[in-house]
């Protein structure tokens, strides 16, 4: 697939005024000019990508069933299970039996690299720091051909009854869900490897129709999600093994959120950045990190925006 930007997305000059009066700025400080207009006309509707459950398909059988359906899709260089739909909405998904029985999950191209980046294990022991709906819970656990020892913490207990149906829909049997926000969970824990997808101010997946980003997206919410990041990071690396490695990631652009997190956490001299290679990454519309071996995306109308780090502890 090649790295095209959405030829619809709203021009640029129009796009500013429909943001923040703060984001642009704050964009053209951190990444210069030509990004922030790549980042900016990324705000616009994205098309509908998903991923092959391996627990209970294959990639060969989706392809059929999507051919059957009329339903077109493009290939990804990273990924033999992953798809992006080129005429059809998520509703026109939903009919179709195999999202039915679970044998698909629709999830964004960028979200599913977080897992790839961790290379979860079989028999290793997992945490999800922040599981719901679970889409890269399932994914770790199909990656480890359902093996693995995943523990998936979710603050709420709403969003842990959408992660349990998700799980069991998708055929995971390898997966503990704790109702517990990660931050207190009890120092005796210790994990193989980790995944810290955390909750962010999400400025990478913005929505330039949204005619309420004004007022939900905003400084203060930035300030709120850096805070509970650094929290979740410092606990993550307390409860990763000596030797283990994890995943922090985030679906923002910001360096505040990514960075700078990381560069605190790295000046205690525990852990180190283990720098993310596989293959195809070369396809991804990349941003300029301020850590060599970081992994940042920028939105298009392929790609959310996203952050990924892989970390790895010393003692």
């Amino acid at each position: 697939m090649n790295n095209i930007d959405d030829n619809n997305a709203v021009p640029y000059k129009e796009a500013v005024l429909k943001l923040p009066e703060f984001l642009p700025a704050m964009l053209e400080e951190e990444h210069g000019h030509e990004y922030t207009q790549k980042i900016i006309a990324g705000y616009s509707n994205r098309l509908v990508s998903l991923r092959v459950n391996t627990i209970k398909s294959s990639a060969e059988e989706i392809v059929g069933v999507l051919k059957d359906s009329g339903i077109k899709f493009k290939t990804v260089s990273w990924s033999n299970n992953a798809f992006v739909i080129t005429n059809a909405r998520e509703k026109s998904l939903w009919d179709l039996d195999i999202y039915k029985q679970g044998k698909i999950y629709l999830q964004s191209l960028s979200s599913m690299l977080p897992p790839i980046a961790l290379m979860p294990k079989a028999g290793a022991d997992i945490l999800d720091m922040t599981a719901a709906p679970g889409g890269k819970t399932t994914e770790m656990a199909a990656l480890s051909n359902n093996m693995a020892h995943i523990t998936a913490c979710e603050i709420s207990r709403v969003r842990a009854e959408k992660l349990k149906y998700n799980l069991n829909k998708q055929g995971t049997t390898c997966v503990y869900v704790m109702i517990q926000d990660a931050r207190r969970l009890d120092d005796f824990f210790s994990f193989d490897q980790i995944l810290l997808d955390a909750p962010c101010s999400g400025s990478g997946t913005l929505d330039i129709n949204n005619v309420k980003i004004k007022t939900t997206f905003t400084q203060k919410l930035i300030e709120k999600s850096i805070a509970l990041q650094a929290a979740l990071l410092k606990k993550a690396i307390k409860l990763l093994k000596p030797g283990g490695e994890m995943v922090y990631s985030t679906c923002s652009v910001l360096s505040s959120e990514n960075e700078e997190i990381l560069e605190k956490m790295l000046s205690d001299k525990n852990i180190d950045v283990i720098p993310i290679q596989f293959p195809g990454m070369d396809e991804l519309p990349m941003l300029p990190t301020k850590i060599p071996g970081t992994l940042s995306i920028y939105p298009n109308s392929y790609y959310e925006g996203f952050f990924i780090a892989r970390i790895k502890k010393r003692r």
